[in-house]
């Protein structure tokens, strides 16, 4: 770009001040407001930028994450003033920042590693603004030394938040050959992140920790050349202490960098807040300046006075609180270190929260704050459209504390956002935990709306659902009684209202968890039947309960009908969504089901081939649902008699499970079964005996002994006993077994 360029207008660019993998940072001048800034422009789109579609999303995409970006304020933050588009460039406009980022600091010092009053302050206010962040919701994803800056007057800012996601989605990130791993900077990557598993604010937490170790040191814990072989150092490789590098270290020091580059988020901090806390707690009981290293500080002030950060000089503090209760800070910004009276003004009045008898009436919040936050809730509906349940939960959470501080806990918006937060956490298997937050819901809106209110019932049929997610049926039955009575005498409801029919589809689900088939038969049908009638026989609800009529049909045994059903939600599902869509995909897999219950395997051999092939080509080999596909296509393999090789595709699915999900996981278990199956048909019963075993310990360990899935596995035990000539032990083992069954009667 030429110095002279002017963005939109406004910006007119200066200087080239940094470029990297995303594109180029400019110093510029704003013309409107005669001050300078930084403009961040992003590369065009590559290879794929013909493609009208691909740049409509990228579009969406970079709005979205300059909303974000530009949403943070915290002193710890780059600052984003504006972005947008031009001439097909997208760019972002941020604060432009005096001073170093931390690899120049490292540059600056010949690459030997900062002094220990340094690191201790940098760590420190980066762990604030790591807390301000992940509350509302943020992970950056990609810190490292070049996106922290130390400003000159000791300030530390962390940069670019919102761009990792988007190198991700734009694909502007390079991929290491041979591999499917998106990098960032392979130095500073988490171990999930390069498993390609589910990243949060702990894997921000790891990279930080990778940061401290390389300024604490002077080289990143994993400092190989070969790309490859630092992830791999990352994944599998213990670092070694820092002070093996660098003996005069303080402990407390070592011990925060090592829990933050521990392999498994649980065992890191457990948010940046705590980290903060360590940091200080240790600050304040030890010297921060070991006897032999220079810092160019002034030394520790007295125990008695709080050591400030740089960035106060020339502030005061204020007068202590006097209150005991612990008030959380607004904004969410201050400083461990500075301490203050809490105030609040109501009807012009400075009042004192600590002490008063009760809260003072609660102010009138402003609009622009009501705004942002009524945006961010949208933007959390967004993530959980797109299944990012995890990132939709986070901010959800992060608004409903802020709206229960601005609004109240009853408030319609804060119940809407605690609703919203159980919805994520029941879709992230989190049912206690949502249990929980519902129950919370429907009782503030049954204060303030009413039991009646479709809100209200909203709530208490996700309480229902999430009841039948613990096993609870007969309570959740309970309670979608009720709430289907209400809706369906209410006149805005009705029987026929979309939302009745949601209870009644759901009603008919519970009822065959409880055993009630013939019930549960009945209403899917009905329910299948208003479906067709009120939203169309091709409508994805309607689908869904046709589907749940075919599994109720099979758990009848009446196969043949449900074959038929699912053939044709198979079918509609195809030309309604297309053939590899997620849900005609699982239809044809209960049409497979549905074949091999009928002894029609060759058929469903021939059905699941396809399907392995289309899970594969659609979501990869290792994908959860290509797996269930192999495992139906060995146990039809099994029913023809080609045991042997039955036998080697429930041992590699077997594996892959194991590797995958856990040596525990169900689904790996029920694999391991099947070997145990094709071994016993192969005449191998000592090892098959070995398989059932396995499967029924684990079982035991983790569902109970008197669980039915552990008392049919001690049954499989049993039978392999028999099979061996071992009847005594096979007859005390039935005992057993019929023993605990008495019990759960």
């Amino acid at each position: 770009m030429a110095d002279t360029r002017l963005i939109q207008g406004r910006y007119r660019l200066l200087d080239l001040i940094g470029r990297g993998g995303m594109g180029e940072v400019w110093r510029a001048r704003d013309e409107s407001l005669g001050r300078h800034v930084a403009v961040k422009c992003l590369k065009p789109l590559g290879p794929q930028q013909s493609d009208a579609s691909f740049g409509r999303v990228l579009r969406e995409r970079f709005r979205r994450e300059a909303r974000v970006a530009a949403s943070l304020q915290h002193r710890g933050i780059t600052v984003v003033h504006d972005f947008g588009e031009d001439d097909g460039v997208l760019y972002l406009v941020m604060e432009l920042l005096e001073g170093r980022n931390l690899s120049q600091l490292l540059d600056d010092n010949r690459k030997d590693p900062l002094a220990v009053p340094d690191i201790v302050e940098i760590t420190e206010q980066v762990a604030h603004a790591l807390a301000y962040t992940h509350d509302q919701g943020i992970v950056h994803r990609d810190l490292k030394p070049a996106n922290i800056m130390r400003l000159t007057d000791g300030t530390v800012k962390i940069c670019d938040f919102g761009i990792a996601r988007l190198g991700h989605d734009i694909g502007f990130t390079a991929k290491l050959t041979g591999t499917n791993i998106a990098m960032g900077t392979p130095h500073y990557m988490s171990p999930e992140q390069i498993g390609g598993e589910h990243v949060d604010h702990r894997s921000d937490l790891y990279s930080l920790g990778c940061v401290l170790y390389e300024i604490a040191t002077g080289a990143p814990p994993f400092d190989l050349a070969d790309a490859w072989a630092v992830l791999v150092g990352h994944r599998d490789t213990a670092p070694q202490p820092p002070r093996t590098h660098r003996p005069e270290l303080p402990e407390f020091l070592e011990r925060i960098v090592l829990d933050l580059l521990a392999k498994t988020p649980e065992e890191r901090p457990y948010d940046a807040r705590e980290l903060a806390r360590r940091i200080v707690i240790a600050r304040d009981g030890a010297v921060t300046r070991p006897e032999g290293i220079a810092s160019g500080r002034p030394e520790q002030p007295p125990s008695g006075e709080p050591r400030l950060p740089s960035w106060t000089r020339g502030m005061t503090t204020g007068h202590k609180a006097t209150g005991a209760v612990d008030l959380r800070a607004t904004p969410p910004d201050t400083s461990a270190g500075l301490t203050g009276e809490w105030i609040s003004r109501v009807d012009g009045r400075r009042t004192p929260q600590a002490g008063l008898p009760q809260a003072p009436e609660r102010p009138t919040p402003p609009p622009e704050l009501l705004a942002v936050l009524a945006s961010r809730h949208n933007a959390g509906l967004s993530l959980g459209r797109l299944g990012r349940w995890d990132e939709a939960g986070e901010v959800h959470r992060a608004v409903a504390a802020e709206r229960e501080h601005a609004l109240g806990p009853d408030h319609a918006d804060t119940l809407a956002s605690r609703y919203e937060v159980g919805f994520t956490l029941s879709r992230t298997g989190r049912a206690a935990d949502a249990l929980r937050e519902y129950e919370r819901v429907a009782e503030g809106r049954e204060r303030t709306l009413g039991a009646d209110h479709a809100d209200t019932l909203a709530a208490r049929q996700e309480i229902a659902y999430v009841l039948g997610q613990l096993g609870r049926h007969f309570e959740a039955h309970q309670v979608y009684t009720a709430v289907l009575t209400a809706r369906e005498r209410s006149p805005r409801l009705g029987p026929d209202h979309p939302d009745t029919l949601r209870c009644r589809h759901n009603l008919a689900y519970n009822l065959s968890r409880l055993g009630r088939l013939e019930d549960s038969y009945r209403m899917a049908r009905d329910v299948a039947a208003a479906r067709a009638r009120v939203l169309g026989a091709a409508h994805p609800d309607t689908l869904v309960t046709q589907y749940e009529v075919a599994y109720a049909l099979g758990q009848l045994g009446r196969w043949s009908e449900a074959l038929q059903a699912y053939r044709e939600v198979a079918e509609a599902r195809r030309q309604a969504l297309g053939p590899d869509h997620v849900d005609t995909l699982a239809a044809r897999y209960e049409v497979g089901i549905s074949l091999g219950r009928l002894g029609r395997s060759a058929e469903a051999l021939t059905l699941y081939r396809d399907l392995v092939d289309d899970r594969t080509r659609l979501h990869g080999p290792e994908h959860p649902e290509t797996l269930r596909a192999r495992h139906g296509l060995g146990v039809n393999l099994g029913r023809l008699g080609r045991w042997e090789e039955a036998l080697d595709e429930a041992r590699a699915v077997c594996g892959i499970r194991e590797r995958v999900l856990g040596a525990d996981h169900p689904d790996t278990l029920v694999s391991r079964r099947e070997v145990a199956v094709g071994l016993g048909w192969l005449n191998r019963w000592a090892d098959a005996l070995a398989e059932y075993r396995k499967v029924a310990a684990a079982r035991e360990r983790v569902l109970g002994a008197a669980h039915p899935d552990a008392l049919a596995s001690r049954n499989d035990e049993a039978h392999c006993l028999e099979q061996l000539g071992r009847g005594a032990e096979a007859a005390e083992l039935y005992r057993k077994v019929a023993a605990l069954r008495q019990q759960r009667r």
